[in-house]
C-alpha cells in the first residue's frame, strides 16, 4: 500500500468495516493506534480519527480542523466516478453543506424551525403511520421490517413534519429510497426530490401552515428559496435512514439478545434498548469530513494542512479508554448518552433534530412490539444482511415472523395460521 506521512493505508473498502467492525477497530487501534492512514476509493488518503479523546478533539476545534473542503490537498485527485465527487465540490448554501458564519445563520433558522415540532402531536402521528405499515403485513405472519416498516416510517413521518400532503408519502419514500440505494438513478431521484420541495415551498408561501416549510419561510433571518430547499431537504436527508437504520438495529438488539426477556412485558426498556444500538451498532459509523487549516499533531500523528480527517464515530465508541468507565463490563450504563451518534460540536446533528428521530425511533418500536409482541427473526441473529459500507451500518433486510394477527381496520375474517 501506499503511505499517508509514512504510514501504511488501511483500504476502506475493507469488507470487515460492515462485516465485523468491532474486531476490525480494536485491530486498527493495537496496530495503528488512534489516528489511522486510510485510503479511499481512488487511492485517496485521509486520517480516520477512532479514538474517543482524539475526536473530541477534532469536534470540539473547528478553527484548527473546519468543515471546509476548500483547503483540501487533495481537491485535484478527485474523479468523476469518486464515490464522494461532493466533498471536492464547491460548498452548497444549506446546513449540511457550509462552514463558520454561514453555517451557524442555517442552524440559526433550522434549529428554533424544529424546536417548535410538538413531540406530543408527532407521536400521535408516528403511532397513526406504524399501524397503517403493520397492517399491510400483520395478517401474514412474516415481513422484512427494513423495507415494509423501519425505511418507510421516517420518511413518512419526516414528510409530516415538514408539510408535505399526505398522499405524497408513499412517492417521497420511493424517491428516497432510490436515493439511499445509489447507483446511476440515484441523480436523478435527487433532481425529482429537489423538485418535489421547491413545489411544498411554492403552496407554503401562498398557504403557510403548522409545519416546518412555513416555519422555515418565515423566520427572520430570511434566507432564499433556495437556500430554504436545501436545508428542508437535508432534514429529511439526514433523518431518514439514520433513523430507519436506529430503528431496526434495535429491533434486531431486542429479538437476539439474551439479556432481553422473549416476551416484550419482559423485556429491558426499548429506550435503554435504543441508546445501547448507538453505542454498539451506530446507524452512522464514519463522517466525512474536516480539513487540517495548519499542520498538527494528534494522536500522535503528523497532520498536514489541508489534510482530509474522518470523524470515527463507531470506533470512537469502542474506545477501551471510555469503554472502561461503563457498567456492565463494557455495555453503556443506561441514561449514558456520551457518544458519538449524533456527533459532536459546531457541526453535531442539532438537538432538536436528535429528539425527533427518537421519537420516530421510540414511537415505531413501541407500536411494532404491541401489536407484535411474539415477534423473532426469520434469519440467525448472526447473519443480517448488512448494507456493505464503511460510513452507515444498517441492514439491507431484516427477515421476521410472529404469529397473524387481525389488521386494526380489517373487518374481514381473522388472520390465517401462519403456515
Amino acid at each position: 500500500m501506499t503511505d499517508l506521512g509514512g504510514c501504511p493505508r488501511v483500504p476502506l473498502s475493507d469488507p470487515r468495516f460492515h462485516a465485523d467492525p468491532a474486531a476490525l477497530y480494536q485491530d486498527l487501534r493495537r496496530d495503528h493506534g488512534a489516528v489511522v492512514a486510510v485510503e479511499l476509493p481512488g487511492g485517496v488518503p485521509a486520517w480516520l480519527v477512532i479514538g474517543y479523546r482524539e475526536l473530541h478533539q477534532v469536534t470540539s476545534d473547528p478553527d484548527l480542523f473546519p468543515r471546509d473542503a476548500r483547503l483540501w490537498n487533495q481537491r485535484e485527485v478527485g474523479r468523476p466516478e469518486w464515490p464522494m465527487p461532493s466533498m471536492a465540490g464547491p460548498p452548497t448554501p444549506s446546513i449540511t453543506g457550509t462552514a463558520g458564519g454561514e453555517h451557524r445563520r442555517h442552524v440559526g433558522m433550522v434549529e428554533p424551525s424544529l424546536e417548535a415540532v410538538d413531540p406530543h402531536e408527532l407521536r400521535r402521528t408516528c403511532e397513526e403511520l406504524a399501524d397503517q405499515l403493520i397492517d399491510a403485513f400483520c395478517g401474514r405472519g412474516d415481513a422484512d421490517l427494513v423495507s415494509e416498516f423501519a425505511r418507510p416510517l421516517p420518511v413518512l413521518a419526516l414528510a409530516r413534519v415538514l408539510g408535505f400532503p399526505n398522499a405524497d408519502g408513499p412517492q417521497l419514500h420511493g424517491t428516497l429510497a432510490t436515493i439511499a440505494h445509489g447507483g446511476t438513478d440515484a441523480k436523478v431521484a435527487y433532481q425529482a426530490f429537489a423538485a418535489h420541495t421547491k413545489r411544498l415551498l411554492a403552496a407554503k408561501r401562498s398557504r403557510p401552515g403548522r409545519d416546518l416549510a412555513s416555519r422555515m419561510l418565515s423566520h427572520p433571518a430570511a434566507l432564499s428559496d433556495e437556500e430554504v430547499v436545501l436545508d428542508l431537504m437535508a432534514v429529511i436527508l439526514a433523518g431518514h435512514l439514520t433513523t430507519a437504520d436506529w430503528i431496526a438495529n434495535s429491533v434486531r438488539l431486542m429479538v437476539a439478545d439474551d439479556r432481553f426477556a422473549a416476551a416484550f412485558g419482559g423485556r429491558r426498556s426499548i429506550g435503554q434498548a435504543m441508546n445501547e444500538a448507538l453505542w454498539e451498532d451506530t446507524p452512522v459509523q464514519v463522517v466525512a469530513g474536516r480539513w487540517a487549516a495548519r499542520d498538527a499533531v494528534l494522536g500522535g500523528r503528523g497532520i498536514r494542512a489541508g489534510d482530509l480527517l474522518l470523524l470515527g464515530l463507531a470506533g470512537a465508541n469502542a474506545d477501551p479508554h471510555v469503554r472502561r468507565h461503563l457498567a456492565d463490563g463494557g455495555a453503556p450504563a443506561a441514561g449514558n448518552s456520551a457518544h458519538f451518534a449524533f456527533g459532536y460540536g459546531e457541526y453535531r446533528c442539532p438537538f432538536p433534530a436528535q429528539e425527533i428521530a427518537e421519537v420516530i425511533a421510540q414511537t415505531g418500536i413501541e407500536v411494532l412490539l404491541d401489536r407484535l409482541p411474539d415477534l423473532d427473526l426469520a434469519v440467525p441473529a448472526a447473519d443480517p444482511a448488512r448494507r456493505p459500507s464503511a460510513f452507515q451500518r444498517g441492514m439491507t433486510a431484516l427477515p421476521v415472523r410472529f404469529m397473524p394477527v387481525r389488521a386494526l381496520g380489517a373487518t374481514a375474517e381473522a388472520a390465517q395460521p401462519h403456515p
